[in-house]
């Protein structure tokens, strides 16, 4: 996907410092520890972790779609508009107009007892002011678009009624029907095959290149985000442990976590019976997060300054960066 602008242009999406406490019966956890990054028209940016991380938090806190109860502080700014602190109505004329999203799961994020040219009108109707009639034409064009076979005859199926290929390049077409600014894609080849996934995902890619949207991918396939982003930030336990472009974050790996991802991939070619390296232990519990280098417990670098602070994203070339006081010895 090629870039639209340059580094120097104003953003369209700014977050910065942004953190979100979850009320949990055991009491309030942090789920987001800091996280800031910015987003250009045209840019792809990919988040990448485990589950448990905080990729899908910060979806959800993008689109203002946190769960009850949750508190927010820091900043998100969409072309220099304060998104922190909005009324629901105000999010609401927001979330399917300029901020649109594809849900992991397309049998859960649609509606079983409606036919899909009536989801995919709804949103069109809401923002657009479009009358029924319109509105299918619209969605018609839509799922034409997104290269859904008999599109015409799919206007009026349920979601049973399709594969999950199609079903998620009808939640594809919902979530492109206003034309967003900003289009999140939190794990939307989950569910799919390998060949079908590669479709999804150029299918994406093209329609951000034509339409100049920015795109943030969330995904744990360290080769979805090779393939598909400009940058990537590494996530892990509510914060960013290291961020860069993709390029230089696959060439140095400069974080022992990231690092760790990268060693657990399966690879074509290796001998039978090769048992696939994994990281130590497991992602803890959000209210069990250690006081320092939220890594430190599963970390075969660490010392015990790690375990006192959370340490300083660290630079390691120019534009790339890792939460890791040891960054230069690993490196």
């Amino acid at each position: 996907m090629s870039a639209a602008g340059g580094r120097d242009l104003a953003p369209l999406l700014a977050v910065t410092d942004l953190r979100v406490t979850l009320q949990t019966p055991r009491g309030p956890a942090d789920a987001l520890r800091g996280i800031s990054f910015e987003l250009q028209r045209g840019h792809t940016l990919g988040l990448i972790g485990e589950s448990g991380c905080g990729k899908s938090i910060t979806a959800l806190a993008l689109m203002g779609l946190l769960p009850e109860g949750a508190r927010v502080a820091g900043s998100i700014r969409l072309e220099g508009r304060e998104l922190v602190g909005q009324p629901e109505t105000a999010w609401c004329a927001l979330r399917g107009n300029r901020l649109a999203m594809i849900f992991q799961e397309p049998m859960t994020a649609l509606n079983p007892l409606h036919t899909i040219g009536r989801q995919i009108g709804e949103s069109l109707r809401i923002h657009r002011g479009l009358d029924g009639s319109a509105a299918r034409a619209e969605a018609l064009r839509l799922l034409e678009r997104v290269q859904l076979p008999e599109p015409a005859r799919r206007l009026d199926a349920y979601p049973h009624q399709l594969s999950g290929g199609q079903r998620q390049r009808v939640v594809i077409a919902i979530a492109l029907a206003c034309g967003p600014d900003l289009l999140i894609a939190d794990e939307p080849t989950t569910a799919l095959d390998v060949t079908i996934q590669r479709e999804v995902l150029e299918l994406i890619g093209q329609l951000v290149a034509e339409d100049g949207m920015a795109l943030l991918l969330i995904s744990h396939d360290l080769g979805v985000m090779a393939e598909t982003v400009q940058r990537m930030l590494v996530m892990y336990g509510g914060t960013v442990v290291e961020s860069g472009p993709t390029e230089s974050v696959f060439a140095r790996l400069a974080h022992p976590y990231t690092r760790g991802l990268f060693a657990a991939r399966p690879a074509l070619g290796l001998p039978r019976g090769t048992r696939l390296k994994t990281i130590a232990g497991r992602v803890p519990e959000l209210i069990d997060l250690p006081a320092g280098c939220p890594f430190s417990d599963r970390c075969e670098w660490v010392i015990p300054d790690c375990r006192s602070a959370l340490p300083p994203p660290i630079d390691v070339v120019p534009d790339h960066a890792a939460r890791c006081i040891r960054v230069r010895e690993i490196a």
